[in-house]
């Protein structure tokens, strides 16, 4: 591909597609798809740079490419549109899931972290015996850099990005932070290098501006790869004022304000790709874009730091069914394109794709081994990703966990609760996407199937570190929340030193 002859050959063809007065037998449309295939193939092989972004919590349809029409995201679509867009893009249905899913390549039960996030006042994180992503990419000879969300563990230090294989992190570790002043119940959740950073700023814009930053340190000789996560659209619902009045024609409050918040995300991204291009980076640059799970539908899935109960949710899933937290589709189908031109083929791409498959492909691409990490689950999909062939992937496991779970296999999805009173649904996706015909009680042979591969997965499952802390938390000894009559409150009295197996015990009257 690369000898000098050839090389000759192509640089006449593109110097001849450019000049005044030459009339190929091509369209204007075609064109700059031709010279972009013709530059990638004088391109000296070389390892790709990879920019892989993240958004937290986004819609389905929040963006223009999978049908927004209130809220714009033209540099998002102009990835999308003139690459991948993944119509079968699946994720975990909560962030820290999803996002220990990407960076290990293994599903999340195997290691605990199946069930919910890692709350703030936890102190488990992801196991340090998995090695990770940008771990192998370290070995490839990458440069690695995560700038925004971590959620992988923030209470032990040993958990941290830097210690995890990243050369630089910018951002927050934990998951849901006030967008203005970096923090959660008064605790300062901003960080470069493990150092606290205190600086004004609205999240997504100082995660967009070292993004800039970072690229522009970037050398052609050496390839980075770039995990830019922003923490936007989550929650809190806060946007800059000047975002919310581009979209004065929304009427519902909440949804103007996320609005706002998706076209500042989108309007970083911009800047991002345009970066690579002013640096002569972008035909050497692998885009990846996608959320982290599905827009949240439910307010127990919303965050903690304030009560959304009573307030109207944003996101828009489009027709897929329910939201993040859910082992429906819309839980875990995601808003998804990859970008790389000359190498990925402008087209919707339906092969399914799974979270955990971005490791060995891009591990792949790198020319990196993946010896050292355990037995991974994702398969290597740069051929349905770029060429649109037919995925090698044919299982989706959303998730197992003590009380639930769900497998996909071929078009056939079944989710089971063994929770009493137990149910269970089984659609056909092929012919029901939206998931509204359970046809669980017209093959139960296919029922019992999938129920025995979801067994068969728990016994090989982690126990979920998130039940053994609220278990831990929620049945530690501690003072009764005892009412009173009067509504003064519990009585207190001074310990006497009795254990509860003293005979004594009980014998004091207590008055008030």
């Amino acid at each position: 591909m690369n000898t000098p002859l050839l090389k000759h050959c192509l640089s006449l063809m593109a110097l001849a597609m450019i000049l005044p007065g030459f009339t190929p037998q091509v369209s204007a449309a075609e064109k700059p798809k031709i010279l972009a295939k013709l530059r990638a193939a004088l391109t000296p092989d070389k390892k790709p740079n990879i920019v892989h972004i993240v958004a937290d919590d986004l819609g389905w349809k929040d963006v223009g490419f999978n049908g927004a029409t209130d809220i714009k995201t033209p540099n998002i679509d102009a990835l999308a549109n003139n690459g991948a867009k993944f119509s079968q893009f699946y994720v975990q249905s909560m962030c820290t899931p999803t996002r220990a899913a990407l960076m290990t390549g293994r599903y999340p039960f195997r290691y605990g972290l199946q069930t919910i996030v890692i709350p703030g006042p936890a102190g488990y994180g992801l196991d340090t015996s998995e090695y990770l992503l940008p771990q192998t990419m370290k070995d490839a000879g990458y440069t690695t850099a995560i700038i925004g969300k971590w959620h992988l563990g923030h209470g032990d230090i040993k958990y941290w990005p830097k210690q995890r294989g990243f050369d630089y992190q910018y951002g927050a570790m934990i998951g849901e932070l006030d967008y203005y002043t970096h923090s959660d119940a008064g605790v300062l959740d901003w960080f470069r290098n493990n150092k606290p950073v205190k600086e004004k700023g609205y999240t997504t814009q100082l995660l967009g501006a070292d993004a800039v930053k970072y690229l522009n340190e970037q050398s052609a000789d050496k390839p980075f790869y770039l995990y830019l996560t922003f923490n936007a659209p989550h929650t809190p619902y806060q946007a800059p004022q000047d975002y919310i009045d581009r979209f004065e024609d929304i009427k519902e409050p909440t949804r103007r304000t996320y609005a706002g918040m998706v076209s500042c995300l989108d309007d970083e991204i911009g800047k991002v790709v345009a970066t690579l291009d002013k640096k002569g980076l972008r035909e050497n640059t692998l885009i990846i874009f996608h959320s982290d799970n599905g827009g949240t539908k439910n307010a127990m899935f919303a965050g903690q730091m304030a009560d959304l109960s009573k307030t109207v949710l944003p996101c828009d899933n489009g027709p897929y069914r329910d939201g993040k937290g859910s082992l429906f589709e819309g839980g875990s189908r995601v808003a998804a394109c990859a970008n790389w031109p000359g190498h990925i083929d402008a087209q919707t791409v339906d092969g399914i794709i799974h979270a955990v498959d971005i490791y060995p492909t891009l591990a792949a691409l790198a020319g990196a081994s993946t010896a050292k990490c355990k037995p991974l689950d994702g398969v290597n999909v740069w051929e349905t990703i770029s060429k649109g062939k037919p995925s090698p992937r044919t299982e989706v496991v959303y998730n197992v966990e003590p009380f639930r779970g769900a497998v996909r296999q071929g078009d056939w999805k079944c989710i089971w609760r063994s929770l009493i009173p137990t149910s269970v649904d089984l659609f056909n996706l092929a012919e029901d996407p939206y998931e509204k015909n359970n046809l669980a009680a017209k093959h139960p042979e296919k029922v019992a199937a999938f129920q025995d591969r979801m067994n068969a997965l728990g016994k090989e499952a982690a126990k979920p570190l998130a039940l053994m802390y609220v278990a831990k938390v929620g049945l530690a000894h501690g003072k009764p929340a005892m009412a009173s009559e009067d509504g003064k409150g519990a009585v207190t009295v001074e310990a006497d030193g009795h254990s509860i197996t003293d005979e004594g015990v009980g014998d004091q009257d207590i008055a008030h």
